[in-house]
């Protein structure tokens, strides 16, 4: 993959401003600011002038730690000199992975107890200097306060919350030096969100040193209609949080940055595990594979697309008669980070196959069909559906789904540019403008990486003919 010259954008260079100037911190930046990218270049930037010298650990979801960063730090000219070291796998490849001399490492929040466990029993002392909490609010249920004993020896004391949150406090104020919040929805569930997350940048100075006193200053307890007591914010918590937080967070929205005309358009990339890629690579090559006990074979070339169109996606028809088997959920995985970041707020999903629906159905029980039912737009439009699943088909004019929400995820790809077209308009940024919403729309493209899913891209992108991409690709992989 050819290299990119990076050009920061204002906002990005706020961001590398903001973390290179205060070490403790917290980036709030909505969803599609390059929170990522901009991480990366100060760290670049810091690491080369030698002002940090310990590897940066960075704790993400599964998927992000195993992909997204080591393939942002892949894309740009100026990150050449970085290498990011997933600690994914099982435990023996983690602690080889640890061995290795990088910059810079990244896990997912799951691992961190074993991580924390595994520096406690090796003779190798912690090495992180810098770690960066991507998609902070996984520490949101931290309870931890610093406590005195008697003797005046300071002490955590750990009251429940995460355990993620409880292991990593151990080592958050004692062995590290720099630390950054990453997030775009720092308070997802309200003010009370935001303690356990804050006491990973300055050890509850702002906040309060144990949750109980933040909860006691900013918060009432009232009677709900349930009978149960339910915490509220005082009216004055909102201004006096915000007013604490304020020298060490930088609050970023993407509609103070972007042209809400435009859609914001961001790809993301899976690989095939082996299994799938196999199968891939032999439906590619020889028209034919075998599922199990199923042998599938595609007559001729349009069928052969089809069938690898059906297993980028994950799942593959195997007779006519509809049974479809499953191949991988790698893209199952990255709509599930997708949903995660964007917070709460509904998802649209397009999707083509009839196996695709049934398995989005089946990882998200929540998620409804766009179907001829009225009452399913309504809900749609008034929040109740946190995901739902349209066919680009069945998405077309007429359709007003802009109150729902403003983000598209598309699943399943396909050559037909009116459909995708028309499904893109129905949360369009046109539509969202006026409907008196000031916020921007989120197109996000599950791509599998070196597939047809690619070259579906370029046919929407370009408009040249189907058969045109088709050939290309062929003759890029030595195929006829």
């Amino acid at each position: 993959m050819s290299r990119r010259v990076f050009v920061p954008h204002k906002y990005q260079g706020l961001i590398i401003e903001h973390q290179t100037e205060i070490e403790r911190s917290n980036v709030w930046a909505g969803m599609g600011l390059g929170k990522t990218v901009s991480t990366l270049s100060t760290l670049e930037s810091l690491y080369h002038f030698g002002v940090e010298t310990q590897p940066t650990l960075v704790i993400a979801p599964l998927r992000v730690a195993q992909s997204t960063w080591p393939d942002e730090c892949q894309k740009w000219e100026h990150l050449r000199g970085l290498e990011v070291v997933p600690l994914i796998g099982d435990a023996n490849r983690r602690a080889m992975q640890l061995r290795r001399d990088a910059p810079i490492f990244t896990i997912n929040y799951e691992n961190l107890p074993w991580l924390i466990d595994w520096f406690k029993h090796n003779p190798r002392p912690w090495p992180f200097g810098t770690v960066v909490a991507d998609e902070s609010t996984k520490l949101k249920s931290t309870r931890i306060s610093q406590q005195k004993s008697k003797k005046g020896k300071e002490f955590l004391k750990k009251s429940g919350g995460s355990v993620r949150g409880r292991a990593l406090a151990e080592v958050a104020h004692t062995k590290i030096h720099r630390w950054t919040n990453l997030t775009g929805t720092p308070s997802p569930n309200g003010l009370k969100d935001l303690w356990g997350q804050q006491w990973f940048v300055d050890g509850g100075a702002r906040l309060g040193r144990s949750y109980s006193a933040f909860e006691s200053r900013w918060f009432q307890s009232v009677r709900g209609g349930d009978g149960y007591h339910n915490v509220k914010p005082l009216d004055h918590a909102q201004d006096q949080i915000q007013a604490a937080l304020r020298d060490c967070t930088i609050s970023l929205d993407p509609a103070d940055w972007f042209d809400l005309e435009k859609p914001i358009v961001r790809e993301v990339l899976v690989d095939l595990p082996s299994t799938a890629r196999r199968l891939y690579q032999e439906m590619e090559r020889k028209m034919f594979m075998e599922i199990d006990e199923h042998e599938v074979e595609a007559v001729n070339a349009a069928a052969r697309t089809m069938k690898c169109l059906q297993l980028a996606n994950g799942a593959a028809y195997v007779d006519d008669a509809g049974t479809w088997k499953d191949v991988h959920d790698e893209k199952l995985k990255a709509l599930e980070d997708i949903v995660e970041e964007a917070a709460g707020m509904p998802v649209l999903v397009a999707y083509h196959f009839k196996s695709d629906l049934a398995r989005l159905q089946h990882a998200f029980p929540k998620g409804r069909q766009l179907d001829q039912n009225p009452q399913t737009i309504r809900d749609w439009n008034a929040g109740k559906i946190p995901v739902m699943f349209a066919h680009p088909a069945s998405a077309g004019h007429g359709l007003n789904l802009q109150d729902g929400g403003n983000i598209l995820a598309v699943f399943g790809h396909w050559w037909n540019l009116e459909e995708y077209q028309q499904i893109i308009e129905r949360i369009g940024p046109v539509r969202q403008l006026q409907a008196g919403h000031k916020r921007p729309m989120f197109i996000y493209h599950i791509i599998a990486r070196d597939t047809i899913d690619e070259d579906v891209m370029v046919r929407r992108e370009t408009k040249r003919e189907v058969q045109d991409i088709l050939l290309d690709a062929m003759k890029r992989k030595g195929l006829k």
